[in-house]
C-alpha cells in the first residue's frame, strides 16, 4: 500500500459503518462466525459495538479506515443495548483462523470511548490495565461455523483501577 493511500485513509477518520456488511451475521448463513455473550453491563443504556481485527498486535484496535485500505480484516456490529434479558451478538469472520475481539458499551451513544464513562471488553477476557492488551492475549479462534465465546465488561472503577463490576 502506498504512503500517500495510507496517508489519505488515516485523514478521512473512522466512520461509524464501516465494515458493518461484512460483519452482520444473517439468518441460515453458512460459515465463520462468532457468536458472543455479553456479561456483566454497567447498565442497558446505550449501545454495544463489536469489533474484529486481525490477531496481530499492530493491527489490533487500529483505525479502520487504514485496515480497510490496507486489505486487513476488520468487522463491526452495533446495536442498541437490549433492554433485558441475555445479550448476544454475531459476528462474521472471514473464514476459520484466529481473530483479535473487542466489544465497546458506549453508555450515552455518542459513538467515541470515554474512559470514565464507557465499558469494554475482549476475547480471551484479559486482565485490563491502562494500556490496551495485546492481541493474542484479546483473541479467539473460530472454525468454518459458529464459535461461542464470552466476554465480560470492563469499566473505570475509582482513580485507578479498571475491571468487571463487583457484586
Amino acid at each position: 500500500m502506498s504512503v500517500l493511500l495510507l496517508l489519505a485513509a488515516q485523514a478521512m477518520g473512522s466512520s461509524p459503518h464501516l465494515g458493518k456488511s461484512a460483519g452482520r451475521c444473517r439468518p441460515a448463513e453458512d460459515g465463520s462466525a462468532f457468536l458472543v455473550e455479553i456479561v456483566g453491563l454497567k447498565d442497558r443504556r446505550g449501545l454495544l459495538k463489536l469489533e474484529l481485527y486481525p490477531d496481530r498486535d499492530g493491527d489490533f484496535l487500529a483505525d479502520d479506515n487504514v485496515l480497510l485500505a490496507a486489505g486487513k480484516t476488520f468487522r463491526r456490529v452495533e446495536i442498541p443495548v437490549p433492554s433485558s434479558g441475555p445479550v448476544e451478538m454475531c459476528i462474521r469472520a472471514p473464514g476459520p483462523g484466529r481473530y483479535a475481539i473487542s466489544i465497546l458499551h458506549d453508555r450515552d451513544g455518542d459513538r467515541r470511548f470515554a474512559l470514565s464513562n464507557d465499558g469494554v471488553g475482549f476475547a480471551g477476557n484479559p486482565k485490563l490495565g491502562w494500556s490496551k492488551p495485546r492481541a493474542n492475549d484479546a483473541s479467539a479462534s473460530v472454525g468454518s461455523g459458529l464459535a461461542r465465546i464470552r466476554i465480560i465488561m470492563n469499566y473505570r472503577r475509582g482513580l485507578v483501577s479498571f475491571g468487571p463490576i463487583k457484586d
